[in-house]
């Protein structure tokens, strides 16, 4: 009769065996609650790198319209603007002479000359982008919808995305030189050490 292969790591918690430490490790995290696998997209955590992936085959198949760079959309529209991405294409158009990518973006800009704020708080503040007061109403509720497998949360999605940078070392913003940042701002700092332009520093608006 055949034995049973021997199981030499047991998990403390609950008595379960294991035959490898490292199967032994990630059913540990069921109990300690750990989610190191994190989704860049959404800020989703998982327990294993298996779940992650499912996570993410599960996006892509909800998003059917594929452009060649990689990214994948729900909806076709939002495939068509993404792509002048790529071409430069501007077709939306103000008067002014600046031109825009996306209709809602001409849309938002175009309050800048006309001074139309329609999105506006309790609190007496307005704004015109709708995004713009979202943002601004989790100042008076406190919440933080943007979550990271870390524990941190955010009010901002992009400040999420910058955050989840510490975790995956992405630095998407390169400068000419080589050099790579995780934020674009400080990529702009930077590219000023190139140009000569000397950057202001917080105490000069004392005298200001």
């Amino acid at each position: 009769m055949q034995q049973p292969p021997e199981c030499p790591y047991k998990c403390e918690e609950c008595g379960k065996d294991f035959a490898d430490i490292s199967l032994l490790i990630k059913h540990s995290r069921i109990h300690l609650g750990e989610r190191p696998f994190i989704c860049v997209e959404c800020g989703e955590a998982f327990s294993t790198s298996s779940d992650l992936l499912k996570h993410s085959l599960a996006k892509q198949a909800a998003r059917p319209h594929k452009c060649g760079c990689g990214k994948s959309f729900a909806r076709r529209g939002t495939l068509v603007a993404h792509s002048r991405t790529h071409t430069g294409e501007r077709p939306y158009k103000c008067g002014c002479g600046k031109a825009f990518s996306r209709r809602g973006t001409l849309i938002a800009h175009s309050r800048t000359h006309t001074g139309e704020r329609p999105y506006k708080c309790r609190c007496g503040k307005s704004f015109s982008r709708r995004g713009s007061l979202v943002t601004h109403v989790r100042t008076h509720t406190g919440e933080r919808p943007y979550k990271c497998g870390c524990g941190k949360a955010f009010s901002r999605r992009g400040t999420l995305v910058t955050h989840l940078r510490t975790h995956t070392g992405e630095r998407p913003y390169k400068c000419g030189c080589g050099k790579a940042f995780a934020r674009r701002g400080t990529l702009i700092a930077h590219a000023k050490t190139h140009s000569g332009e000397t950057l202001p520093h917080p105490a000069d608006n004392l005298f200001k």
